[in-house]
């Protein structure tokens, strides 16, 4: 999915009263909160907020999912709670291969949820972050332009 696809789903979603649901796991859990940060506060100028929430962030719902369920379901029972139709998912991967993540994106899928799975480029783990995080400045400062 290309960047400006990207973007203007984003503004759509909160045009629709929608959120963001994002998610990763290690660096891209980082990654997740730092993203919904920009949106809910600010990134270059001064806007109202805008609903983003990261997954990753609950500790005692992640570890009550893990421990009952299995690791596997912790964000896609987070989707299934929180998610609503004009809302989109944001998952966060190096591989593309995270079963969470996937599941995540079934259960949205099932609940006609928009999902977004955050592109890849790079041969290491480290040029993947850092091609996503510059992806993400790019994505922030084109959806905060719209709402200025």
């Amino acid at each position: 999915m290309s960047k400006r696809h990207i973007v203007k789903k984003i503004i759509t979603c909160f045009e629709k009263g929608g959120k963001l649901l994002i998610f990763g796991n290690g660096g891209s859990a980082a990654m997740a909160q730092h993203m919904a940060a920009e949106f809910m506060c600010k990134f270059e100028h001064d806007r109202r907020p805008l609903p983003a929430i990261a997954l990753t962030t609950d500790t005692s719902c992640l570890t009550a999912i893990a421990n009952d369920y299995e690791f596997e379901s912790v964000f896609a029972r987070q989707v299934w709670a929180l998610g609503k139709e004009e809302d989109i998912v944001i998952g966060l991967s190096t591989s593309g291969k995270s079963r969470n993540v996937i599941s995540a994106y079934v259960r949205a899928d099932k609940m006609y949820i928009d999902v977004i799975d955050f592109p890849r480029k790079g041969r290491t783990t480290a040029k993947i972050q850092e091609y996503q995080l510059h992806l993400m400045h790019d994505i922030v400062r084109e959806v905060e332009k719209h709402f200025l």
